[in-house]
């Protein structure tokens, strides 16, 4: 018997070295550099290095080592019958955890908690690295896993150990201390929850993870989701105007001390508290725009520079959730003047599914959309919908509907947009950078 993290060869590429090494199917790699093989990122890693050694255990159970010498672009045409990275879910009982406040009848993806280190670094995945060992921080370093993406909430440990609903997740700052040392990249992400982690904890925070620079980058504060499925969980106040107000101003006095723009506020507090956003010089290379942080600013200032045709034809409804609504129509408005020959309505959708509370474009269901529209009484010939309704590579609602189910229901031509300020103008000028159902 063998671990279950070894690497199994499922097929040997005849124009890689692997090949002329003698890799045969079936052969399955035990070490490298005398480190345990555990998944596909430690090929990967390997597979870029000019020398190293591969302990395999072959067909016959003989265990052999492999001194590898090669150029940085050649490869070892090696795969694998499984890559090994099987997520690893979170441990943590989070007091603001957004997946507990799910009903039923959702998509089956979203009531899986992940915390996997390396899906933070492969996709991008806040992490909260409750769940990793001594072991695994040397490995994130070892194989330079960079960056990463971590959820502190709060860097004081007691209060930690609350939020998080685990005793163990009260060093996190000695952890990101020995990565950032180490040279790992981490962007970092504060969920924000009134009276518990906000005030002056929320302040120590941010200088504890400042501390940390250059390596720690950022830390975007955001704000917890609320939906209406809380009963029975921690009491959660949602967020008014004038809190929002006080965070915006909190967070502007510490970068003001600190001399820079280190903690980035998510674009919600601002919607919340009616205020303008920041330039686009506050978000830098927008590293948090992932986060809901500077996304919008981010499409203005694309927006701005872009070409809008001068003619075109159609009435178009587009999508949106309420917090952008004002946004979207300005937005719209501004390529309707420069466009003769179309109109745009802005059909901002009430989310009756999660909670009014909840008012983003990505958290909108097929149901609540089609409600919505509906009960829109004017006329339209297109209805335009932003892909951040849809699961990412697949044209799935957050409640399990399709696309195409939910085009039969519209019975109106769709005009599906991926985010960006192009692909906006272009849908409503009949440009390339869009979908149509």
């Amino acid at each position: 018997m063998y671990n279950n993290y070894m690497l199994k060869i499922s097929s040997v590429d005849k124009n890689g070295i692997g090949y002329e090494l003698g890799f045969e199917k079936g052969d399955i790699i035990k070490e490298f550099d005398g480190f345990e093989a555990v998944d596909l990122l430690d090929y990967t890693f390997y597979d870029y290095k000019e020398e190293f050694t591969i302990t395999v255990i072959t067909n016959g159970g003989e265990e052999v080592k492999v001194e590898i010498e090669k150029e940085e672009d050649e490869t070892l045409g090696l795969t694998f019958e499984s890559d090994n990275l099987d997520l690893k879910t979170c441990r943590n009982k989070c007091v603001f955890c957004f997946v507990d406040q799910m009903p039923k009848g959702l998509r089956e993806s979203l009531y899986v908690k992940d915390d996997d280190y390396r899906q933070s670094f492969l996709c991008g995945n806040f992490i909260t690295l409750t769940n990793v060992s001594d072991s695994d921080i040397d490995r994130i370093i070892r194989l330079g896993l960079s960056p990463i993406y971590v959820s502190v909430q709060v860097t004081d440990g007691e209060l930690r150990e609350k939020m998080l609903g685990n005793r163990f997740a009260g060093d996190i700052i000695s952890k990101l201390k020995k990565l950032t040392d180490n040279g790992i990249k981490i962007e970092t992400q504060i969920v924000l929850v009134p009276s518990l982690n906000d005030g002056k904890y929320l302040e120590k925070s941010i200088l504890d993870l400042y501390s940390l620079r250059p390596n720690l980058q950022s830390v975007a504060v955001v704000p917890c989701g609320i939906t209406k499925f809380r009963e029975g969980l921690f009491p959660i106040k949602d967020i008014t105007k004038g809190y929002a107000k006080c965070v915006i101003e909190q967070v502007k006095m510490i970068n003001s001390e600190l001399g820079e723009n280190f903690a980035l506020l998510a674009d919600e507090f601002y919607n919340k508290a009616e205020l303008p956003l920041e330039s686009e010089e506050v978000y830098g290379n927008f590293s948090q725009i992932g986060n809901g942080v500077g996304g919008t600013v981010k499409f203005l200032a694309e927006f701005n520079i872009l070409d809008i045709k001068k003619s075109g034809k159609g009435k178009y409804l587009l999508v949106t959730g309420e917090s952008a609504k004002n946004f979207i129509e300005d937005c719209a408005k501004r390529v309707e003047n420069t466009c003769n020959g179309i109109s745009t309505s802005v059909l901002a959708v009430k989310n009756n599914f999660f909670g009014e509370s909840v008012n983003c474009t990505g958290l909108l269901t097929a149901c609540d959309i089609i409600s919505a529209v509906k009960e829109y009484d004017k006329e339209y010939d297109y209805l335009v919908l932003p892909d951040i309704c849809l699961k990412q590579d697949e044209d799935l609602f957050l409640d399990d509907m399709t696309l195409l189910e939910f085009s039969k229901k519209i019975n109106k031509p769709i005009i599906v947009t991926d985010g960006s300020a192009e692909s906006f103008i272009d849908a409503l000028t009949c440009g390339k950078r869009v979908r149509k159902v």
